[in-house]
């Protein structure tokens, strides 16, 4: 585009080209690319797209020196630049800074959309702040400008959850049910979420019920059914939506059934979990890295360490872009084959590890730093850092589906 010579780039086009540098080449890269930008063509909407980078990143002095020299140059006229800020700040804990840039809008008059409104919204149930959270609910019910819809409600329920306040939780997810509209699938999904995190399995099947009746549900449903009843501890239930899914759906995602194999795995329903691949295998189906790594750790903490030694095997070769395998489970498998003698196996076993894609950044980092990279070298490269880590975030494996409410 800017290289044809009857097609002048507008400053949304820059800011749309700053945005992309940065989310491909990063934060650096888009720094240069913005400084090289003429000064004419440095519009709020240049500015606003470099303060989304900083704020994407995390990088909050940098974010704070382009917000004040927009108020500076006098590109500071809409809410969008403020509910950037706004976010960052949520997310950052920074609830003075929050706060002051709240009262600087009323101060100069900034219109309150929406959008600014579910920020704040967002930011008191973050904390969570209910006072605050009520206070602005009840202003957003009373404004007649613009209707409150469901996700108000889910926002405001899941802020009384954090708090504890349980019964005030369930009121409000009451009350978003009665505020969608139309086909709202997502809706629904938040809901199904919610109950089983306040473990209301009857509200639980009594949503599910009425989000069946929308018509044809995707994958994602399922997945949110399947993940609310293991939630709940409701496996029969959960293999009774499986087995419904199976029957009916035409788009087969391995993140579905490993919902299950994940959970039997944990609880040593080993069996079970084996059945569940070979019935997708039968079905044409390829298991990915990840439904191998759950056997693979049932089977570890089984004490199983010959079959979890061939399931790693299976999970260092599968595909699965972007899956990190269970690194305690992984240390145990090469410390049984070293302690049993397997040495030329155990070694094979590390050869694949590097090339195989699935380790963490940090530890990968650590075992290409090894100049002779044997078994023992790769195994004393990972720290007991790297194994706390793994130890904690296996077995969350509600990723692809779920969005924060």
């Amino acid at each position: 585009m800017a290289h044809r010579w009857n097609l002048a780039l507008s400053p949304g086009d820059i800011a749309v080209q700053l945005d992309l540098v940065s989310k491909v080449h990063g934060l650096e890269q888009a720094e240069k690319y913005f400084s090289n930008i003429p000064g004419p063509l440095k519009t709020f909407k240049v500015y606003g797209a470099l303060l989304n980078c900083y704020a994407s990143n995390k990088s909050l002095d940098k974010a704070e020196s382009i917000m004040q020299k927009m108020r500076e140059f006098g590109v500071l006229r809409k809410s969008l630049s403020y509910n950037v800020m706004l976010n960052l700040y949520s997310k950052m804990g920074k609830q003075e800074n929050f706060n002051a840039l709240i009262q600087e809008m009323e101060e100069k008059g900034i219109s309150c959309y929406p959008s600014t409104l579910y920020v704040r919204l967002n930011a008191y149930a973050a904390v969570p702040d209910i006072n605050g959270m009520e206070k602005l609910l009840s202003l957003m019910e009373a404004n007649h400008l613009f209707t409150v819809d469901w996700h108000a409600y889910i926002i405001a329920a899941n802020g009384y959850m954090k708090a504890g306040v349980t019964e005030k939780s369930l009121t409000m997810l009451k009350k978003s049910e009665q505020h969608i509209n139309g086909w709202t699938g997502f809706a629904y999904e938040m809901l199904l979420t919610l109950y089983a995190s306040l473990g209301d399995k009857d509200e639980v099947y009594r949503i599910w019920g009425l989000y069946k009746k929308l018509g044809k549900l995707y994958n994602r449903g399922y997945f949110r059914m399947i993940s609310s009843l293991i939630k709940l501890d409701d496996l029969d239930g959960a293999e009774n939506v499986l087995v419904e899914w199976e029957s009916v759906n035409t788009s087969f995602d391995f993140d579905i059934p490993n919902l299950l194999i994940n959970a039997y795995s944990r609880k040593g329903h080993l069996e079970k979990a084996e059945a569940c691949i070979s019935r997708a295998v039968e079905r044409g189906q390829r298991p990915t890295a990840g439904t191998w790594d759950r056997l693979a750790t049932g089977y570890y903490k089984d004490n199983q360490m010959a079959k979890a030694v061939e399931t790693m095997k299976k999970a260092i070769t599968a595909e699965q872009r972007g899956w990190k395998l269970n690194r305690v489970t992984l240390t145990a498998c090469v410390k049984y084959l070293t302690e049993n003698g397997e040495t030329e196996a155990a070694d094979e076993f590390c050869r694949l590890l590097p090339e195989s894609g699935h380790l963490l950044r940090r530890s990968k980092n650590k075992v290409n730093s090894v100049k002779h990279k044997t078994c023992a070298d790769i195994v004393n490269k990972i720290d007991g850092d790297d194994l706390q880590a793994e130890e904690n975030a296996h077995g969350v494996t509600e990723l692809k589906y779920q969005s924060s409410a």
